[in-house]
């Protein structure tokens, strides 16, 4: 199989997975506000999309237009990219309605801790920062790799306290993550 034709694949699935997160947030986002939720951080929200779009559009140039090809260590980043997009459906299915890409709270709901947010407050953002930094490393398209990894650096120093300071005021968040580290679980207690 060609190397233009398992990008291809990998490319294609990364889109068509991304669509379908935002019909699950867009349906979620429905439900949500029939509930009585907000929405808060309309603003940066724009700016999120706008960088994953450039993300996608930077990691397809960078590839065609260098010709760059797998890793050495393809099967390793590959693996890590497979795990990543496990832990994300565990991520989604643990929020269930209440996960979004947007930061839409409902007042008085119950703080949910289970499944990796026994573990961490933010783990969809972990795997977003994962993603950043594999998928285009896994085709050695490492000018995307860094300058997109510091975009959603500055992005998440942004939207994570602003999601915080959003959920705390509404729920009992701040009381149930008080020992919860935001994105790297810790090892020893």
């Amino acid at each position: 199989m060609s190397d233009y034709l398992t990008f291809s694949y990998l490319f294609g699935f990364i889109v068509l997975q991304r669509i379908v997160e935002l019909v699950i947030a867009k349906r979620n986002e429905h439900w949500m506000k029939r509930q009585g939720a907000i929405e808060i951080g309309a603003i940066h929200y724009r700016f999120i999309v706008l960088m994953h779009m450039l993300f996608l559009i930077s990691f397809f140039l960078e590839k065609l237009l260098f010709k760059h090809g797998l890793s050495p260590i393809w099967p390793i980043l590959l693996t890590v990219f497979v795990l990543t997009q496990i832990f994300r459906i565990w991520v989604i299915q643990s929020l269930g309605r209440f996960w979004n890409t947007k930061i839409i709270v409902l007042p008085n709901a119950s703080v949910i801790r289970k499944g990796p947010y026994r573990y961490i407050k933010h783990p969809n953002y972990l795997v977003v920062s994962l993603e950043i930094i594999v998928i285009p490393i896994l085709y050695n398209a490492y000018f995307t790799a860094v300058l997109f990894t510091i975009l959603n650096f500055i992005m998440l120093a942004i939207r994570i306290p602003r999601e915080e300071q959003a959920l705390g005021s509404v729920t009992e968040y701040n009381h149930a993550f008080q020992d919860c580290p935001r994105l790297i679980p810790k090892v020893v207690k």
